[in-house]
């Protein structure tokens, strides 16, 4: 039986995010610590445990069909593998920082600067757009400590919440370009593997949807049900059921989440009672 092989980073916030999705798409894994290889119990499906920066190569050779990575790291190290999906997860940006002390008031401040970074090649090329020359120091691993030690004026690393920068005494001066979770294609992936790769997105979009949105009951008065009905989005129209209490209804529908507050507000102003909010799984559309 055909398997599709899917790589994942070995440790770290994104490993317990890809893992999670996995999971909420049904997919049950074996996976013991330590373990670099594991097996799904109820799909055919290998999970491949590797560090990040390994993953372009061995998606690129063949070595697995799919993989869950950062898109910074396709964006450095993968630029001709194709991203299938998406996954609005691990979201994070590739920045430039100086110390705070440094004055700073465009990019052009950097021409002649040294630069540490564990980025060379989206560095070269944001720099290139600019017009700007720099001199790279490329680093492995904790790249804040440079500017302190002597080693580089500036740096260029992954930035999440920014605290890292604080305590580093930097400031976070350019934005490169921003990051999230991304589902990765081999070029190798064979026709069989396609066919499994299908079935994984559709519990994906599946997953990510129901992540998006919110279920929505409220009660309405049947005389204000047509101005709260047109506040509500929806999926297609709300439903619509008769309650017990003469003279009112109750109605169900989706909302987003990221204007659910907003809508939420409108709905209480025009009369909506006894509103009750539920996640949603999965929503398949």
């Amino acid at each position: 039986m055909t398997k599709i092989r899917i790589a994942v980073q070995k440790s770290g916030r994104l490993n317990e995010d890809s893992l999670k999705i996995l999971k909420d798409c049904g997919i049950s894994i074996d996976n013991g610590k330590d373990q670099l290889k594991a097996t799904a119990r109820n799909f055919p499906l290998e999970v491949f445990y590797l560090r990040n920066g390994d993953i372009p190569q061995y998606l690129r050779d063949g070595v697995v069909d799919i993989a869950i990575i950062g898109e910074n790291v396709l964006v450095e190290k993968g630029k001709d593998i194709i991203i299938a999906e998406k996954l609005n997860f691990s979201r994070c940006r590739v920045s430039l920082a100086v110390p705070k002390s440094a004055k700073y008031d465009s990019i052009q401040d950097l021409k002649g600067k040294r630069i540490a970074t564990s980025y060379p090649n989206t560095v070269k090329e944001y720099l290139a757009k600019q017009g700007v020359e720099a001199e790279l120091h490329i680093i492995s691993g904790s790249v804040e400590i440079a500017p302190n030690i002597g080693l580089a004026d500036a740096i260029c690393d992954i930035v999440s919440s920014g605290s890292t920068l604080f305590k580093n005494n930097l400031k976070e001066v350019e934005v490169m370009l921003k990051s999230e979770a991304v589902l990765a294609v081999s070029p190798k992936i064979s026709n069989d593997c396609k066919e499994i790769l299908k079935k994984i997105q559709f519990r994906i979009q599946s997953v990510l949807q129901g992540r998006r949105n919110k279920y929505v009951l409220l009660n309405a008065p049947n005389d204000k049900l047509e101005d709260i009905i047109s506040i509500l989005p929806g999926m297609r129209s709300p439903t619509v059921l008769p309650l017990a209490e003469k003279g009112w209804s109750s109605v169900h529908s989706v909302i987003q989440s990221d204007t659910f507050w907003e809508v939420i507000d409108e709905l209480k102003q025009a009369g909506a009672e006894g509103i009750l909010v539920c996640p949603i799984e999965k929503m398949v559309v």
